[in-house]
Order: structure tokens, then C-alpha cells, then sequence
């Protein structure tokens, strides 16, 4: 069934029934591995992803329920994580090909790719009990479901319609805040801030898109420009990081040409997603959320 929650459905039957097809089918990717464990450990961490995202926007009033399902899912997905991550290094600095402009850079990008690679290999062989970790997220899974089948949420269109204005509210509310900082901090933790506020906001509007259709389609068009913008600035802070705490991967000569191009390269796409940003964000918190608890209301009486 699809990521999206329909008006004319009972509203706690809709989350459950979302929450369970996610959890359900990350459990079934990492039981079945069809294109092998690391990347079912990929697919199934997405979908503990759009869980959160969907616990975000309605167990606001169910405050100890969403604090430990997000943290059992958080942990979980966090312990999979390291072949992955250093798998998106090398994704990362492939993409930094075809933005060189000196044969300095070129040469530097291929050194660092091949040291990446190696760095990832070596993570991969000395990882142990991949095995292991993959059961006990199968069994978090599961434990995840029994969680969400027991949470009870009011069905009442205006009762829904309260979850989902406090939840849009307080998302908006921390988006902007994360942009303020951005427009005036050139912090990366202000930007992986934005990155997340962006992604919650994206998945609201897919849970969503039901109550009006077209409008919502253009906002999660412009969204998800904005989240694949911010997510290659996030990746380009880490690959940063990486190599500042891993001075041995490269040369100094080729470290100081592919520094000169990540610089260049994060500076273009942060101004680029401060502007998608600006208008993703356009509106005022509570303006929306008011909007969108109205329209609610609204698909729910029309569907019902």
C-alpha cells in the first residue's frame, strides 16, 4: 500500500496500517537479501526512515511513544550503518568527476576514489557480525510493530486535524529556525538541521498528498529538490571530515586540489538550496499548519 494516509480511512487504522507496510517490508528485505546484505541493510534503513518520519507527524501527544520507537528505530538503523557509509563516500566523490577543472583535480579525484574504495573494503572485511546485527534489526522490526498496533489515536476528523496542525507546526517552526541559521552561519550542523527539517517535511507532504492533490504534488517536487540538494552538501561535509581525521588517505598535494574543489562545489550548493529553501519555506508555521488542518477536515467530510 502507499506512503500516504487517506482521508477517508479511519486515521488510526491509516498509521498503523502505513507504520506496519514499512516495517514489515524492511523485515522482508533483510530475511531475503535479494540483491545482497548491504545493500537490503540500505533499503530497509529507508524504511525505518519513513516510519519516523510518519511518528513525527502524529505522536506529538503520545510523547513517550514516539520518544522510544524513534530511538529503537534511530538505533537500529545506526547500527547497519558503517559498510553503508562509507560505501556514499565513494558515491560521493564520483560525482565530483565532472565538476573538475584542472588536470590537478581530475588526478586528485581518481586517487581519492580508489583510496575510498580501499577504505570501504577494509570496513566491510573487518565489520563483524553483520550477521548478527541484521537479525537483531529484523527482531527490532517486529518488536516495532507490536509498539505501533498498540498505540491508540483518536479517528475523529478535527481530532486528526489537531495531531496533524501541532506536528506541521512545530516541523515549519524548525525549519526556519534551521534556515535563519544557515542565511547567517556558514555552520555545517546548521545545514545537516536544515537537511533534516527538509526530509520530515518532504514525507508530511507524501503521507499527505491526498488532501489536495496538485498543490501538494508541487510542494513535494520542490522538496524533495530541496533534500537532494542539502543531502550532497551533507556528503560533501562528511567526505570533508573524513579526510581531516584520515590524513593519510591522500597526498598533500592531492588532498589540497580536492580540497579546492569540495569548497568550491559545497559553496554552489548551498547557495543553491538556501534559495530552493527560501522557497520551500515561504510561508509562516502556523499559517500552513492551519491550512493544512482545515483541508483535512475537508478531504475527510468530501471522502467520507
Amino acid at each position: 500500500m502507499p506512503y500516504r494516509i487517506r482521508p477517508r480511512h479511519a486515521f488510526a487504522k491509516e498509521i498503523r496500517r502505513i507504520a506496519t507496510s514499512q516495517l514489515e517490508k524492511a523485515v522482508e528485505i533483510l530475511e531475503q537479501q535479494p540483491s545482497g546484505i548491504h545493500e537490503a541493510v540500505h533499503e530497509a534503513r529507508k524504511k525505518f526512515k519513513r516510519v519516523r518520519g510518519l511518528y513525527r507527524l502524529v505522536a506529538r501527544e503520545r510523547g513517550d511513544f514516539r520518544r522510544i520507537e524513534n530511538a529503537r528505530l534511530r538505533d537500529t538503523a545506526r547500527a547497519l550503518s558503517a559498510v553503508r557509509d562509507a560505501g556514499a563516500l565513494v558515491e560521493t566523490v564520483s560525482q565530483l568527476e565532472a565538476r573538475c577543472k584542472t588536470e590537478g583535480e581530475s588526478q586528485a579525484v581518481a586517487a581519492t576514489l580508489q583510496a575510498l574504495r580501499d577504505r570501504r573494503d577494509r570496513i566491510a572485511a573487518a565489520e563483524t557480525g553483520l550477521s548478527s546485527k541484521v537479525a537483531t534489526a529484523i527482531e527490532e522490526s517486529r518488536q516495532a510493530i507490536d509498539a505501533i498496533n498498540s498505540l491508540e489515536l483518536e479517528d475523529a476528523p478535527r481530532d486528526a486535524a489537531r495531531y496533524l496542525k501541532k506536528a506541521w507546526t512545530k516541523t515549519l517552526a524548525g525549519a526556519h529556525e534551521a534556515l535563519d541559521g544557515c542565511h547567517h552561519l556558514a555552520d555545517p550542523e546548521k545545514f545537516h538541521e536544515l537537511r533534516k527539517s527538509a526530509q520530515t517535511y518532504w514525507m508530511c507532504l507524501s503521507l499527505l498528498r491526498d488532501i489536495w492533490p496538485s498543490a501538494i504534488r508541487a510542494k513535494r517536487t520542490e522538496a524533495k529538490a530541496l533534500v537532494d540538494a542539502l543531502g550532497h552538501a551533507h556528503d560533501i561535509s562528511i567526505l570533508a571530515t573524513v579526510l581531516d581525521e584520515e590524513p593519510g588517505l591522500l597526498g598533500d598535494e592531492e588532498l589540497s586540489h580536492l580540497l579546492s574543489l569540495i569548497i568550491r562545489w559545497q559553496q554552489e550548493i548551498r547557495q543553491s538550496a538556501l534559495d530552493m529553501a527560501d522557497r520551500v519555506f515561504a510561508d509562516e508555521p502556523k499559517v500552513e499548519a492551519r491550512v493544512i488542518a482545515k483541508l483535512w477536515v475537508l478531504a475527510s467530510k468530501n471522502e467520507s
